[in-house]
């Protein structure tokens, strides 16, 4: 499960990452606690060329009437995205990549929801495997994505049953479809020592809530 994240890469820096071009809507600024149907930054390859672009976290299928007509889908599940009617064209020709600090986890205690903020170990982006859609009615047209989740791996198991797919640098090419086919083969769990969690604070829990403290250790708090 993926549902917030934390992203204060500058567009610039994305853009070098990915060795992409940057477009002119490409959210920028620090940003501490993103939450579904705001704008993300994805990267995509088309036409010989990387592009970072804006997308709206929440894919919408063809057959949404309108953005609310059905369920938000923020994630797609890897064990079922090339069978789903809503995911399986777009995994097979609109992968996307998506970086991020790290996300938000939240773990259940009884009636508690306990957050976790989860990030590399190694201080690097942390870079999601998407894909996308465009989504047009009524002359609307958003673009649209999601990420592909895992079962989780020993280090998120015992806050969540579910992980985003975390991409290496040595696959984006291949998950971008870049090397041709054989991206599914890139669906399988991160090997352990790779992610590190700590619990958060509280404020969290509201999708209005802002600023670096957001990730703060608990711990460290006096």
């Amino acid at each position: 499960m993926c549902g917030r994240m934390a992203n204060t890469l500058p567009v610039d820096a994305m853009a070098r990452l990915f060795k992409a071009v940057p477009g002119n809507d490409v959210p920028d600024g620090e940003r501490f606690n993103i939450c579904p149907t705001q704008s993300l930054p994805v990267c995509v390859s088309g036409e010989g060329q990387r592009q970072l672009r804006a997308m709206r976290w929440g894919f919408i299928p063809h057959w949404y009437k309108t953005p609310t007509d059905g369920p938000l889908l923020i994630n797609a599940r890897s064990e079922t995205v090339a069978e789903k009617p809503a995911f399986r064209e777009a995994i097979r020709s609109r992968r996307c990549l998506i970086p991020a600090d790290g996300f938000y986890e939240w773990h259940r205690e009884g009636e508690a929801k306990l957050p976790f903020y989860v990030s590399r170990k190694d201080g690097a982006p942390m870079v999601f495997g998407g894909l996308w859609q465009d989504w047009e009615k009524g002359g609307e047209l958003l673009t649209t994505c999601a990420i592909v989740t895992l079962p989780a791996g020993p280090t998120l198991a015992p806050i969540h049953h579910r992980e985003p797919l975390v991409l290496e640098q040595a696959d984006w090419a291949k998950w971008l479809g870049e090397e041709g086919h054989g991206a599914a083969t890139l669906m399988q769990p991160r090997p352990e020592g790779i992610l590190q969690a700590w619990r958060v604070g509280q404020e969290v829990n509201s999708n209005r809530a802002s600023g670096p403290g957001l990730r703060e250790p608990l711990a460290d708090r006096a």
